[in-house]
């Protein structure tokens, strides 16, 4: 499909939609219609008699009820507010640099320039509407968590117009990931949309159909009264059969939109887009990675990583050196990243980096004493060595509940202690183990939880919107319990250090030497009851089991 066909597809897709409108309003006043030539027939005495007065003023009572219930049916789709997607808002003074890019790319392409910029904790980058009446009614309506500001008026920050415009959501990973050109590349076929988003047809028909969609939102939330359920049960229901009847016509709608700006897009950068696609798909491994082995662990000890997209690149760099998908990485980093356009990317990065862990894990929106920031450099110290002994003080708290000392005085914390019990009990003692650990953790875990918050201002009604994780086994975590032990034994007794892995997360240092070959005897340990592996490899590292470890 070709630009020129695109465009017009999406605009003839455009009206099908809004004639679903017109439709809808001509059905909700055709009782009135009726209403209207009944009465005037009667004052023109053309009907009469007893049954065209019952008749008369049944269909108006109808058509007065009908219109009533389009009203407020009318009313909640326009005041209803379209979920947005949670970002980082940036000021133009906060990156002038790369506003000068983005309005010389729009230019280049002959389309409007977006009205701002946000970054989102995403490999992802898209234009969003946020001229919904919602969101204007109150200057900023559903705007995200964060505005970042250049420090001229970082002190003056005021409420500002949404302007019409749809508004550029550029993925954080994407800034720091990507060089200048690539960046502009990526962003070529993404600002080409707002060609078509301009047109008037495509932005009503945008408009009708994300209205309908926050009305079914709106009649779904919980916590209503038994009025307002049956109410807006009644205008979520009207809003369901509006959005099935749109839903080809506006799903068509998008396709053509993305051809055109994509056919708009080809003769800007061509060449190098190809070669920044493949740094996409780095990026979406990388990111992925960072955040489920790196961040994660920090974020469950009440921590969060306040440079991840700083993180990124170094988790990227590592993956780049273990994967041929970017061979001859090194020279591109020779070249000008794109966080070089934001005027201060520390204060961005850290933004985004309190957003993501709002995202994915559900922490508080705002640092505190117990959602502390940390650094990398405090990574493997704040986190990693109080992830081990914190880990180890409940599998020692497990073992004294379930009885395994011998005397009236606690066991000491040894590693002897976690091996002897797990060789000595058999399948089902483990399996008990296992299952008291995962009790503990469950309940650590719901204590610890921030409180159920009420509607999101993007539209989410519970945080997080986006678990990274499936919950895990008894036996997992008995695995990950015994290995939190013998890392500490090793800190404690053999010398070890607490690292940080950028792919892999937590890791342990010996010699200097990033060792990775715990895992398998900790599995034979903890599956089969079998030490030999263990013994072995503790012996070859010089820890010494017996010794007690120091727990917090």
């Amino acid at each position: 499909m070709g630009g020129e066909v695109g465009a017009q597809h999406a605009r003839s897709r455009a009206l099908a939609v809004l004639r679903i409108r017109s439709r809808a309003l001509a059905v909700a006043l055709v009782p009135a219609a009726v209403a209207v030539v009944l009465l005037v027939a009667a004052a023109q005495g053309r009907i009469d008699g007893s049954g065209w007065d019952t008749t008369r003023w049944a269909v108006t009572a109808t058509a007065l009820v009908v219109l009533l219930l389009a009203a407020v049916v009318a009313v909640v789709i326009v005041r209803a507010r379209p979920a947005l997607s949670p970002t980082v808002d940036l000021a133009e003074s906060a990156a002038p640099d790369l506003y000068r890019l983005v309005r010389d790319l729009a230019e280049r392409l002959d389309v409007p320039p977006p009205s701002a910029i946000a970054l989102t904790p995403d490999c992802d980058s898209w234009l969003e509407d946020r001229t919904h009446p919602a969101h204007t009614a109150t200057g900023r309506g559903a705007m995200p968590a964060r505005f970042i500001r250049g420090a001229a008026d970082a002190r003056s920050v005021r409420a500002r117009r949404v302007p019409a415009a749809p508004v550029l959501v550029i993925g954080s990973p994407f800034m720091w990931w990507m060089r200048v050109g690539e960046l502009r590349a990526i962003l070529a076929p993404v600002v080409a949309g707002t060609g078509p988003s301009a047109h008037p047809d495509i932005a009503a028909a945008r408009r009708f159909v994300r209205g309908l969609d926050a009305a079914v939102g709106v009649a779904g939330r919980p916590g209503l009264g038994p009025v307002r359920r049956v109410a807006l049960g009644f205008v979520g229901s009207v809003a369901r059969l509006l959005l099935r009847g749109c839903r080809v016509h506006a799903a068509e709608m998008e396709r053509g939109v993305a051809a055109a700006a994509s056919e708009r897009a080809q003769a800007v950068d061509y060449g190098v887009r190809i070669v920044a696609q493949e740094q996409v798909g780095l990026a979406y491994a990388g990111w992925d990675r960072l955040l489920t082995r790196v961040a994660l662990p920090a974020w469950r000890m009440g921590r969060w990583p306040s440079r991840l997209d700083a993180g990124v690149v170094s988790a990227l760099t590592e993956l780049s050196r273990r994967d041929r998908l970017a061979e001859g990485f090194t020279s591109r980093l020779g070249e000008r990243p794109a966080c070089d356009l934001l005027e201060e990317p520390g204060v961005a990065d850290e933004a985004t980096s309190l957003l993501a862990a709002r995202l994915f894990h559900g922490g508080p929106a705002e640092p505190g004493p117990d959602w502390a920031p940390v650094d990398w450099t405090a990574y493997p110290e704040e986190v990693v060595d109080r992830k081990w002994r914190t880990e180890a003080a409940r599998l020692h708290r497990v073992l004294d509940a379930l009885g395994e000392r011998r005397d009236a005085e606690p066991a000491a914390p040894t590693l002897a202690r976690v091996i002897d019990h797990l060789t000595a009990s058999d399948g089902e003692a483990a399996e008990h183990l296992a299952d008291r650990i995962a009790a503990e953790v469950a309940v650590e875990e719901a204590a610890s939880a921030p409180p159920a918050p009420g509607p999101e201002p993007w539209g989410a009604d519970a945080i997080p919107l986006f678990p990274l994780q499936p919950p895990r086994t008894g036996r997992e975590l008995l695995a990950d319990h015994v290995t939190a032990m013998v890392c500490c034994a090793a800190v404690d007794t053999a010398g070890a250090l607490p690292g940080l892995d950028w792919l892999d997360g937590p890791s342990l240092l010996i010699d200097d030497v990033r060792r990775s070959d715990l895992a398998s005897p900790v599995l034979t340990l903890v599956e089969d009851g079998d030490a030999e592996d263990l013994r072995a490899w503790l012996a070859t590292v010089g820890i010494r089991p017996e010794k007690p470890v120091r727990l917090v």
